[in-house]
């Protein structure tokens, strides 16, 4: 037998039938699931390069949708987070500042990784074929793995709990 007492609970917070709350999990859900079908699609077929007449115009044109796909990914976010019931305990000074701090590392990590990568070793440039020189190591990448991943993951953590 389980008790469901405490997801019972956490649902009180969570209105899943609300639009902005669908919306926000549909577009978490398919930002990374279309680029990665596209750059797999690329490295396979090579049709976006021919299209675009180079590797790098098809690289840059799949990473201008991919940043707009995320403006509306982090638009039906704030919408979400607006609509959504709150815990009252994070409704204070402290939690705001926890979340402003844990937001401003993961930008860290993001602009960082972005500088140390550049746009194309940001946005798949390595399904076309643009190759790095060499493997990235240094900051953010001698600190974590996948600093733009984790990096976005406390934006996101840090944007909830502000």
């Amino acid at each position: 037998q389980v008790d469901v007492t405490t997801m019972v609970r956490l649902f009180g917070y969570v209105d899943v039938t609300d639009a902005g709350f669908l919306a926000a999990v549909l577009s978490i859900a398919f930002n990374p699931l279309f680029w990665n079908v596209v750059a797999r699609w690329e490295h396979k077929t090579r049709a976006l390069s021919r299209v675009f007449g180079s590797p790098h115009a098809a690289c840059y044109c799949l990473g201008a949708v991919i940043l707009m796909l995320n403006c509306v990914r982090s638009h039906c976010f704030t919408e979400a987070m607006k609509s959504q019931p709150k815990l009252e305990g994070l409704d204070s000074h402290w939690a705001y500042y926890l979340g402003l701090a844990i937001l401003a590392v993961g930008t860290l990590f993001v602009i960082s990784s972005f500088l140390a990568l550049g746009f194309t070793g940001t946005f798949l440039g390595d399904y076309f074929g643009i190759l790095m020189e060499a493997k990235v190591t240094h900051f953010p990448f001698s600190v974590l793995d996948n600093p733009m991943y984790w990096g976005s993951t406390a934006v996101y953590l840090g944007w909830s709990l502000m």
